[in-house]
C-alpha cells in the first residue's frame, strides 16, 4: 500500500483536535479586558497543546516523506499513535479549566507520554517495513531526542502530583527540543 491514504487521514485526525480544541475556548461573557483573566490558564493549555499537536504534524509528515510503503502493523501503529492523539483536547480542557492543578496535569503528561511511545512504535513499524539499512533508519539512528522525550515526561507525571508547575514546565521543555523540526530525515533525503 502507498503512504498517501495513511498520510490524509492523519492530516484530517490532527486537524480535527486542533479545531475540536479551539472550539473549547469560548469567550467571557463581560466586554472588559479583565474578564479575560479566568480564561488564561486554559488559553495556556491550549497553546501548548496546539504546539505539540504541531510538533507531531511536521514531524509525522518527514517520517512519510521517508518511506515509499505502509502495511497494516504501520496502519495499526499510526492508529495508536492518533488514538493518544485525539485525547489531547480532553486532557488540554480538564487541565486549563482547573488552573494547572495536579491530577490534570499528571493526565495531561500521561497522555504526552503513550503519544511519546506510540510515535516510537510507529518508527520502528516503519523501520522493520523498510529494513534497517532504509534512509529513515539511517535518519532517525538511535533516536536520542525520542528517548529523552520519553524519560522527561516519565519523570513529569508523578512530579505533577507535588509540583504541577515544575512538571508544566518539563513539558514546555520537550516542546523546545521538537520545536525545530526533525532535520535529520530532511538530510538524509537530500544525500
Amino acid at each position: 500500500m502507498t503512504r498517501g491514504r495513511m498520510e490524509a487521514f492523519s492530516d484530517a485526525v490532527i486537524a480535527i483536535i486542533m479545531t475540536i480544541m479551539v472550539l473549547e475556548l469560548t469567550g467571557p461573557h463581560e466586554a472588559s479586558l479583565a474578564a479575560l483573566r479566568p480564561l488564561i490558564p486554559k488559553f495556556l493549555s491550549y497553546l501548548l497543546s496546539f504546539v505539540f499537536l504541531g510538533i507531531y504534524w511536521n514531524n509525522h509528515h518527514h517520517l512519510l516523506q521517508a518511506i515509499k510503503q505502509v502495511d497494516g502493523r504501520v496502519l495499526w501503529a499510526n492508529l495508536h499513535l492518533l488514538f493518544w492523539l485525539s485525547l489531547t483536547p480532553f486532557v488540554t480542557g480538564w487541565m486549563g479549566e482547573n488552573a494547572f492543578a495536579a491530577w490534570p496535569v499528571a493526565l495531561y503528561g500521561l497522555v504526552l507520554l503513550f503519544a511519546a511511545i506510540a510515535y516510537f512504535i510507529l518508527t520502528r513499524a516503519l523501520i522493520a517495513l523498510h529494513g534497517r539499512d532504509s534512509a529513515l533508519a539511517t535518519a532517525l539512528g538511535r533516536d536520542v531526542k525520542g528517548k529523552l522525550s520519553v524519560v522527561v515526561y516519565l519523570a513529569a507525571v508523578p512530579l505533577a502530583l507535588v509540583l504541577p508547575a515544575v512538571a508544566c514546565g518539563l513539558y514546555v521543555v520537550v516542546a523546545v527540543m521538537w520545536l525545530v523540526p526533525d532535520r535529520r530525515i530532511e538530510r538524509t533525503l537530500a544525500r
